[in-house]
């Protein structure tokens, strides 16, 4: 399996650096580096630092994915859905988490609050046309390929 380095800066004492849950996991888990809990009232979004910085390879951007068990037990999620810290960002890491439940939830110093994924991204250039190519399914959206 290929594999990379990618650097990080510590930008606090308290700041952990990313795990995976298993050996084959493709997230890395990001934790909260707050100085005390962080309280998120129902429909609220709070940006949590995770105290990193990173240095992402050219060609590859770090997506920031919810952690399933976060939503399903808590209803915390990232407010975007999924984050994209491009290659060139050099600033901290850093959650906006939404809560989408009707109670207030709490973020605790170095808890798991999303998972970050390298992925390769494919760079494109735009061409302007009049026409495009034909295809059975056409201009069909929104459920027009089945329910």
């Amino acid at each position: 399996m290929l594999s990379a380095k990618i650097k990080i800066k510590k930008l606090t004492d308290t700041a952990k650096t990313p795990t995976r849950g298993s050996e084959h996991a493709a997230g890395y888990d990001l934790y909260a580096d707050v100085k005390e809990d962080v309280q998120i009232k129902p429909h609220e979004t709070v940006k949590i630092g995770t105290g990193l910085a990173m240095e992402v390879p050219d060609g590859y951007f770090g997506a920031i994915f919810v952690r399933s068990g976060l939503a399903s037990k808590e209803g915390l999620r990232p407010a975007n859905c999924v984050g994209v810290c491009d290659s060139d960002y050099r600033g901290e890491y850093i959650v906006a988490i939404h809560n989408d439940s009707e109670k207030t939830r709490t973020i605790t110093a170095g808890e798991r609050i999303a998972q970050l994924v390298v992925m390769p991204y494919l760079p494109v250039t735009f061409d302007e046309v009049a026409e495009l190519t034909d295809t059975n399914r056409g201009e069909g959206g929104f459920g027009s390929t089945g329910k």
